[in-house]
Formats: structure tokens, C-alpha cells, sequence
């Protein structure tokens, strides 16, 4: 009876453990990563699909190439988990995206095999450069990969890069994963230019390398290399986009197909001078069915059955925010025809793709291009349009130079909805919306929202749409709602108003967005202790409700502000108020509850907001400090 043989990705230890395979058993890893792959996103959830889609590259990049001397470069970073496999946390990776555990995207703390980290898309290329630009200058480092995606490569960054690396001449190699699906669908011209490519070159020649390439080819394939250059470029011996920009251009490749892959890298590594991009074209969810026919090839999923492919279900009955936004609006975009939606590669994680189903020719998805996006939604409301700017408050940074220049400067009309805003769980820091308070309501004429709960965010939307003197922003978190009653229609809100939640005589709780639910649960804790409690609703960091700031100070010992946002943001703007307004004067006391100043890591929501200090008994115990009351003396 023969025994069986020990798999071979067990023999993985660290990327030096590949060199010394076959192209066979480097076959055989890769066959056996995917389903380690699956297997530990069915327990943790987690980039599924991505992560599929780059196997067989993850397994080649690191045999061929000299990691961690060689700097490999994941963009996003959603796609690293089997490149966390083979660098030696394969016995962590059940620990993915929780407390404690191993991060979603790579990490320089985490790993020396993680060389930048990355959770926003289309900075790898710049990485690599300035990687590159060190080896040259006697840096210990040597050769710089940067795998970047199709709908990561749309972004101006990566053609800052690619031009800069060209006029460099540095030799590092940028690997386009060509799989024609970042999270939704890649958009524009570059996407019809990639898919062209694909379809029109089996095996496209190179410039610096192609004469090698094409000599060594059989009669037939090397005629057929020889067109297919001519039906990439136009002309006989013309250059790619990519080559024109300076690169020495490689592909279209099998992404999946690991005797073409190595044998690419291989020639590539022996052979480069400057820049090289290779194209990779692979499918995202490879290797799984359920991931490869979902529409968005299991791009995040919760925990998952394996056999099915069925996802864990929230079993909350209170609806989610984002769906909350996307269905107002669409309800909104019925009754007016000039309200127009904008997204950054994200219609369904917005929740546009509810309005683009009704009005497909009202919602407009500029790929990861959020400052083209800005600026593109300023133009439409000079024009007359009212644009909604749907982002996540991490992704909205990206584009803050236009919400200035473009926006703000002119007072356009442009709607910002910020959705993700606060800490937002497994994805951790890179994730957080910490930051989109300070940095808006800063800006001269900005009116700045949050919303308390779901049928607040309802009247927030209602608002926005009916608001033309400027630009206005809302934002909301991530998840469900606490179960509110839900309005038929939103309702417009006076702008710069609060409202009062529950009376008291002692403290006033403050609150601006979604952390209303935890004061009111403060208050009831504190009036089991005997301290009366004002719970007030702020709605407004910009303006302020300032006749509501000055009764708060007038009838209570002291003000507490509570906020999903960093220092700097909403009790900044109360504070400025009240030294300035002389409200201070009266000995009122005041603190500020925010994120403190570092960043939190990944942990589940609640968990997040406890290492903050921003839990309902936190509240509690901030008020109780204040007053200079005692626990046990508060309860008599």
C-alpha cells in the first residue's frame, strides 16, 4: 500500500522553500493554496475572490523573485492572503481580521515579507519607484514588484507613477492582475484599451525583449506574435500605452497558467534594464464556482459554508444605513430630475446601485478616481444638477484638495454622503472614518451633518437634495441601525438646528452622529445613580446650534460632546464657540469625548469603540468624573 505523500504546501515554510521546486510541485502549491485560501475565509470572512485571482501569481512572483530583499508590493493589499501563507503566518491565518489577529492587507509591522502597507488602492507603483530609487542609491534592497489591479491602475496615481518611473528609467517590474473586475466592474476608456488587449494578443511582444521572444517561438506562433503587436499598437513595431509612458511592455500572459507565468518572470527578471509592466490576466474567485458566477465574485463575504458558498446572515431586523441612503435617494432622484449620483468604484458598498437600477443614466461610477469624481460632481452642480458624492469617509480623503478648490472655493451645491463613518470593524485602521469632521467643517460654508439614527439619515438626505447655497455633507456608519420607526418621506431639517432627546437638570450630553444611542444609554445609567441628564442632539457641527449651546451651558454643571470622529472635530467647533461666545465664563465645564489620537486597531465594532473609550459606561464614567462624583456615592 503506498502512503501518502505529504501535500506540498507543506513544505512551505517561506518564499526560499519555492526556489528549490519544480514547476510541477509549484503547480501543486498553488492548487493547494486556493483551497487553504477558501477554507480560511469560509471561517473568517474576509477578500475572497481577489485573493483567488492572484494564486498562481503570489506563487510565482515569490519563486522567481528574492523576497523579502526583493520589495513585492501588493496594491490594496485585499488580495495578500495567499502571499500571508507563504510567508510564514500560515498558522495565524484563521486569526485573519479579527482582534489580536492577523490584518486584512499587508503591514510592515506584521511581516518583513510586507514591505509597504496598502488598504488604498493605486499607490503600489510609487512604492516600487521609490524602492527602486533606494537600491540605486545603496539602500539594502534590491529589485521592486508592485502588483497592481485593473481597477487600481485607473486611478491618476498609478500614471503619475508610470510616467515618473519611465522618465527614471528604474528598473523595477509593475504586474497589471488584468482580471476586468475590481470591486465593480472597471470603468472607462482604460477598461476598453486592457479588454482589447486581452482579446486582440495571445501573445504580444515586448519592445526590449520581443526579437528574443519571437525568434525562439515555432514558424506559426512567431508570425502570430508579429500580428498580434500590430493589432495591439496600430503599426508595425509601435509601442502600448504603457510602452509609451516607458515601459518595456510583456503580455497579455495566462495569470493562471504557471509554466507561462514563471517562464515570463523569469525572462523578465534576467533581462530588464528599466521598467517593466507585465499583464497578467486572471479571473477573480478562480477556482471557486460559487465566487466565480456571484456579480461581484465574492469580493467580501461574511463567514461562509464551503459547499454552498451561503454567507452567514446579519440577523439584526433593523435596517443597514447604506441601504437606508441608497433607497431615499433613489426615492428622492423620483421626484427630482436633476439629483444625479457619483460613486468611486462602489455602487453596491454605497448603496447607489439601488438608484442606478431605477435611473441607470443618472448614476455615474468614475472607477477609483475620487478626485475626478469631486470635481466632475462640482461641474454638474455649476451646471444645474444636484449631485450626490457617495464615498466612505477613508476614501473621501483622497479627493480633499478638490472638496477645496473645486467645491468649497466656488460654494457649489455639491452633496457629500459619507458613508463608513467611525471606527468600522475587521478592516481596521486603513478603514476608519476618523477624519472627515475636522477636515470639512473647516471649510468656509460647509454645512456638515451627521445622523443620529436611520430615520434621521432619512430627513438628512431630504435635506441635502433640497439644499442649493452651498456644499453640504452627511455621514453615517457602517451596519445596521438601532431600530428606530422608520419615516414614510424625509423631511427638510432646519439647517444649523438641534434637537433635545431627553430633558435633565445636571449634565448635558452633546452628541453628533451615530453614538446618540450610547448617550441615551449613558443617561439611563446615570439616572439610576441619581444624576439628571439632558441628552441633545446636535445634527450640526457646521453651523452650530449655538441657542442650543447656550441653554445647555446655562442650565447645566457641565457639557459633554460625543463624537465617531477624531480630535479636532465637532467638540473642537463647540469649544471654539463657547471660549469665543464667553459661555465658559460662567464656569460650565466641558469635555470632549472623541477617537483618542492614535489609530485603533482592527477589532469588531463595539470592541473598537472600547479600546476608544467611547462605550455607553465610558460616557458614564466621564460625566461621573466631571462632577466629581463617586460611583458609590452617586447611587445614594
Amino acid at each position: 500500500m503506498t502512503r501518502p505523500s505529504t501535500p506540498t504546501l507543506d513544505r512551505v515554510r517561506t518564499p526560499a522553500d519555492l526556489r528549490g521546486m519544480s514547476d510541477a510541485d509549484l503547480t501543486r502549491v498553488a492548487d493547494e493554496l486556493r483551497a487553504e485560501v477558501i477554507s480560511v475565509v469560509s471561517e473568517t470572512g474576509g477578500h475572497l475572490g481577489s485573493s483567488l485571482g492572484v494564486v498562481e501569481l503570489s506563487v510565482a512572483i515569490h519563486a522567481v523573485f528574492n523576497t523579502p530583499v526583493d520589495k513585492l508590493i501588493w496594491d490594496v493589499g485585499h488580495q495578500c492572503y495567499p502571499h500571508k501563507i507563504l510567508t510564514g503566518r500560515r498558522d495565524r491565518m484563521r486569526s485573519l481580521r479579527q482582534e489580536g489577529g492577523l490584518s486584512g492587507f499587508t503591514k510592515r509591522s506584521e511581516s518583513t515579507f510586507d514591505p509597504f502597507g496598502a488598504a488604498h488602492s493605486s499607490t503600489s507603483i510609487s512604492a516600487a519607484l521609490g524602492f527602486s530609487v533606494g537600491r540605486d542609491m545603496g539602500q539594502p534592497t534590491g529589485d521592486a514588484i508592485a502588483v497592481i489591479g485593473d481597477g487600481a491602475i485607473t486611478a491618476g496615481m498609478a500614471y503619475e507613477a508610470m510616467n515618473a518611473a519611465g522618465h527614471l528609467n528604474k528598473r523595477l517590474f509593475v504586474v497589471l492582475n488584468d482580471n476586468d473586475m475590481s470591486i465593480a466592474p472597471p470603468v472607462g476608456a482604460l477598461n476598453k484599451y486592457l479588454n482589447g488587449l486581452s482579446s486582440t494578443a495571445p501573445f504580444a511582444a515586448l519592445r526590449g525583449m520581443a526579437e528574443g521572444f519571437e525568434a525562439a517561438l515555432p514558424g506559426p506562433l512567431r508570425d502570430g506574435a508579429r500580428r498580434a503587436r500590430q493589432l495591439v499598437t496600430g503599426m508595425p513595431g509601435g509601442g502600448t500605452l504603457f510602452e509609451e509612458l516607458g515601459f518595456t511592455y510583456i503580455g497579455p500572459v495566462d495569470g493562471h497558467d504557471m509554466p507561462v507565468l514563471l517562464a515570463t518572470l523569469r525572462a523578465a527578471k534576467a533581462r530588464a534594464q528599466g521598467p517593466v509592466m507585465i499583464h497578467a490576466v486572471t479571473v477573480k474567485g478562480k477556482g471557486y464556482a460559487p465566487a466565480e458566477s456571484s456579480a461581484d465574485k465574492y469580493h467580501g463575504v461574511a463567514k461562509f459554508d464551503v459547499l454552498s458558498g451561503l454567507q452567514a446572515k446579519s440577523r439584526s431586523n433593523a435596517p443597514a444605513y447604506t441601504a437606508v441612503f441608497g433607497q431615499t435617494l433613489t426615492d428622492e432622484a423620483a421626484r427630482d430630475g436633476r439629483i444625479v449620483g457619483v460613486t468611486a468604484a462602489m455602487p453596491s458598498g454605497t448603496g447607489l446601485d439601488i438608484m442606478a437600477q431605477r435611473f441607470p443614466g443618472r448614476v455615474f461610477d468614475v472607477g477609483i478616481a475620487e478626485q475626478h469624481g469631486v470635481t466632475f460632481a462640482a461641474g454638474m452642480a455649476a451646471s444645474g444638477l444636484k449631485p450626490f458624492v457617495a464615498i466612505y469617509s477613508t476614501f473621501l480623503q483622497r479627493g480633499y484638495d478638490q472638496i477645496v478648490h473645486d467645491v468649497a472655493l466656488q460654494g457649489l451645491p455639491v452633496r457629500f454622503a459619507i458613508d463608513r463613518a467611525g471606527l468600522v470593524g475587521a478592516d481596521g485602521a486603513t478603514h476608519a472614518g476618523c477624519f472627515d469632521v475636522g477636515y470639512l467643517a473647516s471649510l468656509p460654508g460647509f454645512v456638515v451633518m451627521a445622523a443620529g439614527d436611520e430615520a434621521e439619515l432619512v430627513d438628512m438626505v431630504a435635506t441635502a437634495a433640497g439644499y442649493d447655497a452651498g456644499p453640504i455633507s452627511f455621514r453615517y456608519p457602517r451596519g445596521e441601525g438601532v431600530g428606530v420607526a422608520m419615516p414614510e418621506r424625509g423631511r427638510m431639517l432646519e439647517i444649523g438646528r438641534g434637537r433635545v432627546m431627553r430633558e435633565g437638570t445636571r449634565v448635558a450630553l452633546l452628541s453628533f452622529g451615530a453614538h446618540l444611542s450610547e448617550c441615551l444609554l449613558a443617561a439611563e445609567a446615570l439616572a439610576s445613580q441619581g444624576v439628571s441628564v439632558t441628552v441633545a442632539d446636535a445634527r450640526f457641527a457646521k453651523p452650530l446650534d449655538t441657542g442650543l449651546i447656550a441653554q445647555l451651558a446655562r442650565h447645566h454643571e457641565a457639557i459633554i460632546t460625543v463624537e465617531q470622529g477624531a480630535v479636532g472635530g465637532f467638540g473642537a467647533m463647540v469649544l471654539h464657540h463657547m471660549a469665543n461666545a464667553g459661555l465658559l465664563d460662567g464656569g460650565v465645564k466641558v469635555r470632549t469625548m472623541t477617537l483618542p489620537d492614535r489609530f485603533i486597531e482592527q477589532a469588531s465594532p463595539a470592541a473598537m469603540y472600547a479600546d476608544a473609550g467611547l462605550t455607553a459606561a465610558d460616557i458614564q464614567a466621564t460625566v461621573l468624573r466631571t462632577l466629581g462624583v463617586g460611583m458609590i456615592a452617586a447611587r445614594g
